[in-house]
């Protein structure tokens, strides 16, 4: 099988799928590899080439506890980093292996350093530019057989976490959970909230003698809150108003939000509107939805 044929045969089927995060001392690596944690992906940093064979295999034994797992080898590995290219065919020839090349240029590389004012690894007496120079002529054969070469140079932290997201989800992946979250004033405010809405202005079940020990998981207390002026309104408002938010919290690689729903004890009003807002807003590309009910055991 050619180098062509492996990489083709490690890009068809995402199951049991290695990835190799490889590059630049301050191209990313880092969080890039967070990144991928975030996504369920299982992350092992600086490990020397030479133990990525016993490493798969270990993971071979999960089975489909660990389908997706990232590799972060680069020159920390000395001398041992040499004989990546060799290592990295020879994994493809059973398994789908992918290497991800992270770049920038040399003058963002020589800034970011001096911005967290470390060393670079291989600049010894020398220079920052010294140890990048060096650094760039190990890399070349890496950097030519690399499935994908991303440059950092105009990325912040963010935007790269980002592209690596749209690279590496698995496909209808989410990239934001948002969890609608019903509570009671009278129990204090959810310490989490990115935002709270107030379900205060319509009339509250508790005072329905027929509603009061029911709560807004049951049908008439739904039919009863949904009835109200002003209920059908506000959620169609406020799922629009929450639109551009969750767009805007996938565009910065925010990964999960909490959007806070209360009423006076959290047994009724709030219950059912977090459940309107949670199917509208689950129609919303890249967005999954969870219902979580806080205070509606509390007597």
């Amino acid at each position: 099988m050619t180098d062509a044929e492996d990489s083709a045969a490690a890009t068809s089927d995402p199951t049991g799928e290695v990835l190799i995060v490889t590059g630049m001392s301050g191209a990313g690596r880092s969080t890039a590899a967070d990144a991928l944690e975030d996504l369920g992906w299982y992350v092992v940093d600086n490990l020397p080439p030479q133990m990525l064979r016993p490493l798969l295999d270990l993971t071979a034994l999960a089975a489909s506890a660990l389908p997706r797992v990232a590799v972060v080898v680069d020159v920390r590995g000395r001398d041992l980093f040499a004989e990546l290219p060799e290592i990295t065919r020879a994994l493809r020839r059973g398994r789908p292996v992918r290497v991800m090349f992270l770049d920038a240029s040399d003058e963002v590389l020589v800034r970011r350093f001096e911005a967290v004012r470390r060393p670079h690894p291989l600049q010894g007496d020398g220079t920052i530019l010294d140890g990048i120079r060096l650094e760039r002529d190990r890399l070349a054969v890496v950097r030519e057989s690399a499935d994908v070469i991303v440059d950092t140079s105009n990325f912040n932290i963010h935007q790269l976490a980002s592209q690596v997201v749209e690279m590496f989800s698995a496909e209808n992946a989410a990239k934001h959970t948002v969890t609608l979250m019903s509570f009671g004033f009278k129990y204090g405010l959810p310490p989490d909230a990115d935002s709270v809405a107030d379900m205060r202005f319509l009339p509250n079940p508790f005072w329905n003698d027929e509603l009061r020990a029911l709560t807004g998981e049951d049908p008439a207390v739904r039919e009863y809150v949904l009835a109200q002026q002003g209920a059908a309104e506000f959620i169609d408002a406020y799922a629009a108003a929450l639109t551009p938010v969750l767009d805007g919290y996938q565009r910065e690689n925010k990964r999960h939000s909490v959007i806070a729903v209360g009423c006076t004890g959290g047994k009724h009003r709030s219950v059912v509107m977090a459940r309107e807002l949670a199917d509208r807003l689950s129609s919303l590309p890249g967005v999954a939805v969870r219902v979580k009910h806080r205070d509606l055991g509390r007597e």
